[in-house]
């Protein structure tokens, strides 16, 4: 079975910075591109939309910032899952790039295992969309390209929450997940959801899922779970 091949993009004018990048993805099977200003990147993204981007907040002709506002006021480019790289650890500054858009920090200088695992964990959260896989588990079965779900080869309807929950909890079976979690891993651009509100969408989800309900179990205490108790 062939991996999707997973193409970042790196926005970065220091050469050093840049060639640890480009070595630490390399490393963990990612291929990337680097550019070193913000035409370059304009550029290259108008050729071909990458996976992911890095992008450094202090860029020679136009901020980071500013690109990514560029970014997110465009449709095909509003919802390019983007990291930035800054060497200023202030939060005012992280709360500002965060509603421009960002969707998760690292600052320099930065540990590559901590980067690699930031980005897989990007990935995962918003890349399912773009993908065309089958996820299963038990007798349920997600066609993650044409939003379908089914529960023992009956289609069931499922709304976008309980879509995007069910697809998170399959694909990390047997995980357990805080009401928080979820809602970060999940929701992760629209955080003003209260928690009681996950409870909500699993008790729906629950009850789409009819003959799978079980699947989905309460950890008292803690938040949720799928599982099954039949060993493969």
């Amino acid at each position: 079975m062939s991996k999707h091949h997973t193409n970042i993009l790196i926005v970065e004018d220091e050469p050093g910075i840049a060639e640890l990048l480009r070595f630490t993805l390399d490393a963990a099977g990612f291929s990337c591109d680097i550019v070193v200003n913000a035409n370059e990147a304009r550029a290259a993204i108008g050729a071909i939309l990458p996976q992911l981007v890095l992008l450094d907040w202090m860029l020679p002709d136009t901020s980071g910032l500013a690109l990514l506002q560029e970014w997110r006021a465009h449709s095909r480019t509003a919802t390019l899952p983007v990291i930035m790289l800054t060497a200023k650890g202030m939060d005012e500054d992280k709360v500002r790039g965060l509603n421009d858009g960002a969707d998760d920090y690292i600052t320099k200088p930065f540990s590559p295992m901590e980067l690699v695992a930031r980005i897989q964990a990007l990935l995962r959260r918003k890349v399912p969309e773009l993908g065309h896989s089958v996820l299963k588990y038990g007798t349920i079965s997600i066609d993650t390209d044409r939003y379908q779900v089914s529960v023992e080869n009956q289609a069931i309807a499922l709304d976008q929450a309980e879509f995007k929950l069910l697809r998170f909890l399959i694909a990390h079976p047997e995980r357990i997940f805080s009401r928080a979690q979820l809602l970060d891993k999940v929701w992760g651009d629209h955080t003003f959801i209260e928690e009681r509100t996950v409870d909500v969408h699993i008790m729906r989800l629950r009850k789409s899922l009819g003959l799978a309900a079980d699947y989905v179990k309460t950890i008292r205490g803690v938040g949720y779970k799928i599982t099954s108790h039949s060993t493969s």
